[in-house]
């Protein structure tokens, strides 16, 4: 009977493709497979892209208003929130620790430095050993990140050693120690009252999760597990963060991954570790 014609809004008509073959894909849907399919970072690219991502991440935090009073009134009822669980021993915690020197002023160190070290070291370790999970991992700590900015924005909230009645002590100040962009003479190039939810438990959450599920050695899942453990001690010991911040983290990380999967189809770890490297 001859091939079934159709035709097009203009009225013409067009023969279909045979029997069996598929018609093209639209172009948005081949450009959007390919931006969602794992391919080889490339090292320019990446360099570039963290710096930026981490500049407009510093500009939009740092230009949050910091409004002190609702701040330190968020603080109050985190504390009373507190106390009201049971969970309320940051102050013990504090000078506690604070009592020891040597231990303060190492924690002091740790909270103004290994914050970036590590997280460097574990995305430079993807770049090299894991590239094929690499964006994915990339994409979920991006998304971390730039979720804390809404925790920021509309809930400011003073840090334990801000709290003018709380009787915690600023170990920086304390023993004179260098680094943190939270006390001393550089607290004003940083936003003092975004301390909801804790970056420092996000960004440690998501290395030590990439290196317990990545890192072959048993020795390194060990430490990968226990980084944001410490982390969790150092942010409260040093009067930095509540209990509750640190939960803040957790969520915004558990928001990351959740990103990562949705574009990713599947969590970073399950992605192969290996792809065909990018041409051009």
């Amino acid at each position: 009977m001859g091939d079934a014609l159709t035709r097009t809004l203009d009225g013409l008509p067009t023969t279909p493709p045979p029997k069996g073959d598929r018609a093209d894909p639209p172009v948005e849907e081949g450009r959007l497979a390919r931006l969602r399919t794992p391919r080889a970072p490339r090292l320019w690219f990446e360099i570039l892209l963290i710096a930026v991502s981490y500049w407009i991440y510093s500009l939009i935090r740092n230009a949050v208003p910091e409004q002190k009073a609702k701040a330190l009134r968020n603080a109050d009822w985190i504390w009373q929130a507190e106390h009201s669980l049971g969970i309320a021993v940051e102050h013990t915690v504090n000078h506690a620790v604070n009592s020891v020197t040597w231990l303060i002023v190492s924690m002091n160190y740790y909270y103004a430095t290994l914050h970036f070290i590590v997280t460097i070291g574990v995305l430079i370790w993807l770049y090299r050993w894991h590239p094929g999970r690499y964006a994915a991992a990339r994409l979920a700590l991006f998304a971390t990140t730039g979720v804390a900015l809404v925790g920021y924005y509309f809930y400011p909230l003073a840090p334990p050693r801000l709290m003018p009645d709380g009787g915690f002590i600023d170990t920086l100040i304390d023993h004179g120690t260098w680094g943190s962009m939270a006390s001393g003479n550089l607290a004003s190039m940083s936003n003092q009252y975004a301390a909801m939810p804790s970056m420092h438990i996000g960004w440690s959450l998501w290395c030590g999760i990439t290196i317990a599920l990545l890192a072959k050695p048993l020795w390194a899942k060990a430490l990968g597990l226990l980084y944001p453990s410490m982390t969790l001690l150092v942010i409260v010991s040093t009067a930095n963060h509540f209990w509750l911040d640190a939960l803040g983290g957790v969520l915004c990380m558990a928001f990351g991954l959740l990103m990562a999967c949705v574009w990713y189809g599947t969590l970073p770890h399950r992605l192969a570790r290996l792809v065909p490297a990018t041409v051009g």
